[in-house]
């Protein structure tokens, strides 16, 4: 470029004369990473091993295309008295074919558990890597029965939800009540996230799929 220029450059006693827009630098642009972390509510509540079989195979069809666009993918489950990482974020398939094996479902729905944990661990891989872009799934009727600070379950649930909306973390939710008996606890919990709310007709993998898909593209 800047010898092109030189006919119209003065260049006094210099054989050629450099400006500060010939100099060019490369700049190596790293596409940034998806974390999707899948939180489920694994109690018997809802159809609980139903929710963890679509649940599982949308985990495992992300997985397989995870390598190239260097994404993560986890998942964590709440059960009994408390949330547990099932599947750490991770890329590699067979590391989930083994996790996701065996995940025992029962019990009471510690949600704001789930949340918490939820939040500590997509925090925590922000932390690792700014240009992670972290992602919650989170699979619930909105309704919890296990507190774990002895405020009413519910409100401790939207008080731990207003923390990703204060952290500006991406949520999908997705409502498993069935929608004849749908008290809106679902969708009260998505807006104190700060993200949507689906409803799916029926729960199958390609369902889950295609939304956690179509909000990954926005």
């Amino acid at each position: 470029m800047a010898a092109l220029q030189q006919v119209h450059r003065h260049r006094d006693d210099v054989a050629f004369a450099v400006e500060r827009q010939d100099l060019q630098r490369k700049v190596r642009v790293r596409r940034a990473s998806n974390l999707i972390l899948f939180v489920v509510d694994a109690s018997w509540s809802m159809a609980a091993s139903e929710r963890m079989e679509a649940t599982k195979g949308a985990v495992m069809s992300l997985l397989v295309d995870a390598y190239q666009r260097r994404d993560q993918v986890g998942l964590i489950v709440f059960q009994k008295d408390r949330a547990r990482v099932a599947l750490p974020p991770t890329s590699s398939v067979d590391l989930a074919q083994k996790a996701l094996r065996n995940i025992p479902v029962g019990g009471k729905t510690p949600l704001s558990s789930g949340l918490l944990l939820a939040f500590e661990v997509l925090k925590a891989a922000r932390r690792r890597d700014p240009e992670t872009r972290p992602i919650m799934v989170l699979l619930t009727d909105g309704a919890g029965n296990v507190s774990m600070t002895g405020m009413p379950a519910q409100d401790e649930a939207l008080r731990m939800a207003t923390l990703f909306k204060l952290n500006h973390i991406r949520s999908i939710t997705i409502n498993m009540e069935h929608q004849a008996f749908d008290r809106g606890l679902a969708q009260q919990l998505a807006d104190a996230l700060g993200g949507p709310c689906y409803n799916l007709p029926e729960l199958r993998t390609d369902a889950i799929l295609h939304t956690v898909q179509r909000e990954l593209m926005r």
